[in-house]
């Protein structure tokens, strides 16, 4: 049975995706900034915004949104297709025994993401702490603000994440949003 999307309003998209039987891909940074440069490439190409984001050890979460309808799929499969390529030959290039010990049969993520669509700020907020304390929940860090592969240190210090964060508009406010810790 195939997973409906649900793409055709202009929500706000939380999306997750694993890799391959959770494999740790993405725990060598220059993989995280792999996945981080797609995202940003890509949704700079579909006049898409980042609200937030964690790049983990064998999964990512995203906060998306896109100016127009019906993206989400395409965008989806662009991503993990394109950063998969990269990943794969990055490990390849630097004698990654990790990626020979199975087949290349099996790619960097698993085939299907997760997708809930997000229409309050409420809820946006709550994804958005969600995601930022993952690492804190599996021990990477203290704080999730030391996480070096998320959005939590833009909202905190506005530090520059290597994607731009920005809120949809009309969901957006004057005041300095900073997530609790």
């Amino acid at each position: 049975m195939k997973r409906r999307t649900y793409q055709n309003e202009r929500h706000v998209h939380f999306v997750t995706f694993s890799c391959y039987r959770r494999r740790k891909f993405l725990s060598r940074d220059r993989c995280k900034q792999i996945v981080i440069g797609h995202l940003g490439s890509l949704l700079a190409k579909r006049k898409g915004l980042c609200t937030a984001f964690v790049i983990m050890p064998d999964h990512v979460h995203a906060l998306v949104w896109f100016e127009q309808t019906d993206q989400l799929s395409s965008f989806m499969q662009q991503w993990k297709e394109h950063s998969a390529k990269h990943i794969q030959q990055y490990l390849e290039q630097n004698g990654s025994e990790y990626l020979k010990s199975f087949s290349h049969s099996h790619t960097i993520w698993q085939p299907c993401y997760y997708d809930f669509n997000v229409w309050s700020r409420q809820k946006i907020e709550e994804k958005l702490n969600y995601l930022h304390e993952n690492p804190v929940r599996a021990g990477l860090v203290d704080k999730m603000v030391e996480y070096k592969w998320s959005s939590a240190r833009w909202y905190e210090n506005r530090q520059s994440v290597g994607v731009p964060i920005k809120w949809p508009p009309g969901m957006e406010t004057d005041d300095d949003f900073v997530t609790s810790e």
